[in-house]
């Protein structure tokens, strides 16, 4: 039986790792909802950025993106209203992130994650709750801004 359904994207900078999650995640149950790219050639990190945050979005479920840093791709997704792409380098960054932060979107640097490290982040990131009470009020205000 499958958990549940993971948008991921990726640039050309995050090809690789993003191959490597998606075969970890289906191992772990998950069905996943591979946005891009298809390839190692050069593509427009915003573009994918964009894309699954516009997944997350309608749906409500889960996102990870990968760039060659995490960064330009999560400050794309993070242009969009209504999304919480967190960049996480360890797996405590991906636990406050859940937790104090309700990320929704998971960002990672594919040059920089080695994949076992991006396989307990991840794993981290979809099975931690958010604890709402105070921190409810300042993902409130993200939203308004």
């Amino acid at each position: 039986m499958a958990k549940e359904l993971i948008h991921i994207a990726s640039d050309h900078g995050g090809f690789e790792l993003k191959k490597k999650l998606i075969g970890h995640l289906k191992n772990s149950g998950y069905e996943i909802d591979d946005l891009g790219t298809e390839t190692e050639d050069s593509v427009d990190y915003p573009e994918f950025g964009s894309k699954a945050a516009d997944a997350v979005l309608k749906d409500g479920r889960p996102g990870i993106i990968i760039c060659g840093t995490g960064i330009g791709i999560s400050i794309a997704a993070n242009r969009k209203k209504g999304i919480r792409a967190a960049l996480c380098h360890s797996v405590e960054y991906a636990r406050l992130a859940r937790e104090h932060n309700d990320a929704n979107i998971l960002a990672l640097g594919g040059r920089f994650t080695d994949e076992n490290t991006a396989f307990e982040i991840t794993d981290v990131f979809l099975n931690t709750a958010f604890l709402s009470g105070r921190h409810k009020r300042r993902t409130d205000m993200l939203d308004k801004i």
